[in-house]
């Protein structure tokens, strides 16, 4: 008997919980530059579900994810309420936002591969489509909150998503089993991550010798 959870639950659970998480940083943006409470729900509410949209958008025969799961929208309230009213608590992390970030950067990044694989799509594509759904909703809140998206900036960000999308490709040719399928490239993006931002590790300035 396969005792092995079914793969679209796993990636159905990885939504819920992305969702959580992005919704927990883009709440967290809203709320340091000062929004008011209705202003923090749609800043968290881009930035949990804007790259999933983009991604489904794309793909023509399919529904967009959240429409149809009411389990995200309730992951995304309570998110943004964590966010609230627990904002003084959620800074025993130096740099919170950051952290929730990386978190649904991972989860996200994951999903969109599969979804690519269900759709039988070009390996390239996947890795395109996962990077798409884990960083785009981050650039929606930044430009909605004015400023310069993290991902067209020098920072390893897209970088780890496009590794941990092509890592996740790997992991399934080489035939291993859920959930350390998902769990590895997830915690891999999300290492990636902390790891550069903790040592200051960034792709090269191109602008460095400009005056």
């Amino acid at each position: 008997m396969n005792t092995e959870e079914p793969l679209s639950m796993i990636v159905n659970h990885i939504n819920v919980m992305g969702s959580f998480a992005f919704a927990i940083s883009g709440a967290l943006v809203a709320l340091r530059n000062k929004l008011d409470p209705f202003g923090v729900l749609i800043v968290a509410f881009l930035t949990a579900v804007g790259g999933g949209t983009i991604r489904d958008m794309l793909i023509a025969d399919r529904d967009v994810f959240w429409l149809f799961d009411t389990n995200i929208i309730y992951a995304i309230l309570a998110g943004a309420l964590t966010a609230m009213i627990f904002r003084s608590k959620l800074q025993f992390f130096q740099k919170p936002i950051f952290f929730y970030d990386a978190i649904g950067l991972g989860l996200f990044t994951i999903t969109g591969v599969q979804i690519g694989i269900d759709y039988e799509l070009n390996a390239f594509i996947c890795v395109l489509l996962g990077t798409v759904t884990g960083v785009f909703g981050g650039v929606l809140r930044d430009v909605i909150v004015n400023e310069i998206p993290v991902v067209f900036q020098k920072e390893i960000y897209a970088t780890a998503s496009i590794f941990g999308g092509a890592l996740y490709l790997l992991l399934i040719y080489l035939k291993i089993p859920n959930p350390y399928l998902q769990v590895i490239p997830i915690i891999c993006i999300i290492a990636t991550r902390i790891i550069a931002v903790t040592y200051n590790i960034s792709l090269p300035n191109i602008y460095k010798n400009e005056q």
